[in-house]
């Protein structure tokens, strides 16, 4: 693959990443963005840590798994790919391993509806796919199932994947998710806390209709 780099969106995804560093959501060469364009996708690149990274790091792939010559996208490219994909309305990936949900993730646990601010990520919880080696089809195949008509989800022993129309939202929806799981795990630590029925969740995405961008009608 030859064709030239978006420079803005490179620009775009080169500060979302930085972004997601100084939120302290990744570390190191941890975690990948990733935002579709008319090519394909541009994605981060494999192994780089985020103080190396330049808008011509980037990498351009196409929805068929083809990448730019002399260039290694993340180990993760197959998740994101498959993402964008099957959710047409969804044109940015963010992947992180940000402390508390992951540290939900190694328990294999959802975060239920505790608060109702779970709603942001377009359900009545923020589910966890089941476990699969980093990188694989499988662990692909386990993150479209728990995206099912989300925004976030956890990976099981591994981290977390938001969602955007674009990539400000899908860096908002990863931040708002490790808030959302920091809460939960100091929650458990006095009890179990109360969880929102069906009926109380779908009043907040009654009174999120109008109110911002988090949640679409």
């Amino acid at each position: 693959m030859t064709k030239p780099i978006d420079t803005d969106l490179a620009e775009q995804l080169l500060q979302t990443a930085q972004q997601l560093q100084l939120a302290g959501l990744n570390k190191g060469t941890s975690g990948n963005v990733s935002v579709r364009n008319n090519a394909g996708f541009l994605i981060t690149p494999s192994g780089m840590p985020v103080e190396a990274l330049s808008t011509q790091a980037m990498v351009q792939m196409g929805l068929d798994g083809s990448a730019e010559a002399d260039k290694k996208p993340s180990s993760e490219w197959r998740f994101h790919r498959d993402i964008l994909q099957h959710r047409s309305e969804m044109n940015a990936v963010v992947h992180t391993h940000s402390m508390f949900a992951t540290t939900l993730a190694c328990l294999q646990r959802e975060i239920p509806a505790f608060h109702y601010m779970i709603a942001v990520a377009g359900g009545n919880s923020i589910r966890c796919a089941s476990y699969a080696l980093f990188g694989s089809q499988a662990l692909s195949d386990a993150a479209l199932a728990a995206l099912q008509g989300r925004k976030a989800c956890l990976l099981a022993n591994h981290g977390m994947i938001a969602l955007g129309r674009d990539l400000t939202e899908a860096l908002s929806i990863a931040v708002e998710v490790e808030n959302l799981a920091e809460q939960y795990w100091r929650a458990l630590q006095l009890g179990m806390p109360y969880i929102l029925d069906d009926d109380e969740m779908q009043a907040v995405f009654r009174q999120f209709k109008g109110y911002g961008n988090w949640v679409q009608p």
